[in-house]
């Protein structure tokens, strides 16, 4: 679902472009506002959320799932946690759906899809590990990579039940904003991967802002 944001750049207390490849990390109070822009279009940005408080207590793409009955999300969307509490809710859209099926690139499934060469490719599950290993601040380990989302990634269903990878539906200037229910970590690997359409085989930086209220 297709809808606008009234907050404007200039008011965020908070701006950071992060470049392709590359992670970001930060905890968002309760309250906060973060908003994901697209700034090239189809750039995917893998992201797990995750308590502040505790760390095992993270996003579920299964409980997320169920309790909208839907297997997109959009505008409306409350993201649950493994323990069915509310961590966000998207509050604006301007792409319409995000995917929570298809997972994160890693060097492992770069190898079985695509060839044994892609290997040493740089992937979302690197950019991860490296990002609670520089901060071990988060208390976060390779145990908590779990459910991610992909904002901006179209990843459509199949009638067979399959997943594909297709090319994305976003555009330069699309964005996404969560409202944090609940004092919550948030990690983004903005995504590096070449083999598949997921970032228009060309990755380009995304933009986060954050808002108090």
């Amino acid at each position: 679902m297709i809808k606008e944001s009234t907050r404007q750049p200039e008011q965020a207390c908070f701006r950071e472009v992060v470049a392709a490849g590359d992670y970001f990390i930060r905890t968002l109070d309760q309250g906060q506002t973060v908003r994901l822009l697209d700034l090239e279009g189809n750039q995917a940005a893998d992201t797990l959320f995750y308590s502040a408080a505790d760390p095992a207590e993270r996003y579920s793409a299964m409980d997320t799932i169920r309790e909208q009955g839907n297997v997109y999300l959009t505008a409306g969307t409350v993201l649950m946690s493994n323990r069915m509490n509310p961590l966000l809710e998207i509050v604006a859209d301007t792409c319409g759906r995000h995917d929570t099926l298809g997972g994160a690139c890693a060097t492992e499934s770069n190898t079985v899809r695509y060839d044994l060469e892609k290997r040493c490719m740089h992937a979302c599950r690197d950019s991860w590990m490296l990002a609670v290993n520089q901060h071990p601040e988060f208390h976060l380990g390779k145990r908590d990579i779990t459910h991610n989302i992909n904002f901006f990634m179209n990843v459509p269903v199949t009638a067979e039940g399959g997943l594909t990878f297709e090319d994305g539906i976003s555009a330069p200037g699309k964005y996404v904003e969560l409202t944090a229910r609940m004092d919550t970590v948030i990690l983004i690997s903005n995504c590096p991967q070449l083999n598949n359409p997921c970032n228009g085989y060309n990755p380009t930086p995304i933009e986060v802002l954050i808002w108090d209220h």
